[in-house]
């Protein structure tokens, strides 16, 4: 069943679709676009739902205002979580991890574009996003372990050590200390920085929508598969991948178009 991108309207953040690009801003400028309980979970559910929409290719996620996102508001989600139990502590934390989960779950490769803040939640949410773009002034905190808590949020142990390795992971994680647009890009965190970081994502995002999508949804998918696999478990895995992919109308085509020396036409089947 696929789901036309116009039926999702959400509430707690701007979306628009065009081209086969999807674009999630995150518009509550004036704090530096936090998150709350809400936000949390209508993000998650629109990436569950993003399985379904077929005609969305691409996302690109960014925030308003000059900033991308400065993690959990601290009125109306650190305060009330002073004053929950256990049991509501794990049902919030499970949520935040579930929507990771459903980002790294939606086939659609995800393009974040950074600028100003982005920290505590708003870091996870460009890390678990595939590409990551900043602007000149992006400053990136982990910073969790200032609010007296672990760096063990959301995935972080997990996957930033493999975006950045470990020992630089272990640092950001440990002190919360800002990660400037130029060490982040060092690092490998950024694929670049951008004097037009939106714009650059629209542009790179409108590639991918271009290009062979069945592919690159593949190649998202046995970028997370192969993890924690031995090389020839991978192998065997890629084997299989790549031979699915080679029975696309879009490699027909590619080869074709190859052989008539003209630019391929790529329509995702």
């Amino acid at each position: 069943m696929s789901l036309d991108p116009a039926s999702l309207e959400p509430t707690h953040f701007r979306w628009s679709f065009a081209d086969g690009v999807a674009t999630i801003t995150l518009d509550r400028p004036e704090r530096k676009n936090p998150l709350t309980f809400d936000s949390y979970a209508e993000l998650r559910d629109l990436f569950r739902a993003l399985v379904c929409a077929t005609d969305v290719r691409v996302v690109v996620l960014t925030g308003a205002g000059g900033n991308f996102c400065s993690g959990g508001d601290v009125h109306e989600i650190i305060g009330p979580l002073t004053k929950m139990d256990l049991l509501g502590l794990r049902e919030f934390t499970t949520m935040t991890g579930d929507l990771v989960r459903a980002m790294r779950d939606c086939p659609q490769p995800i393009i974040a574009a950074v600028e100003g803040i982005c920290a505590g939640a708003g870091a996870i949410l460009a890390m678990a996003s595939d590409l990551r773009l900043a602007a000149p002034d992006a400053k990136t905190a982990f910073l969790f372990t200032r609010v007296g808590l672990s760096g063990a949020d959301m995935g972080a142990c997990a996957i930033l050590p493999r975006i950045i390795g470990h020992g630089r992971a272990a640092e950001l994680l440990f002190t919360g200390r800002s990660m400037s647009a130029e060490e982040g890009e060092r690092w490998g965190f950024f694929s670049r920085i951008s004097q037009d970081v939106k714009g650059d994502a629209q542009a790179l995002a409108r590639q991918l929508a271009d290009g062979p999508i069945l592919a690159h949804y593949m190649t998202k998918r046995q970028l997370d598969a192969e993890w924690a696999v031995p090389i020839e478990t991978a192998l065997d895995m890629e084997a299989e991948a790549q031979a699915d992919c080679m029975t696309t109308r879009d490699f027909h085509r590619a080869y074709e178009a190859f052989a008539a020396k003209r630019k391929p036409e790529f329509k995702g089947d």
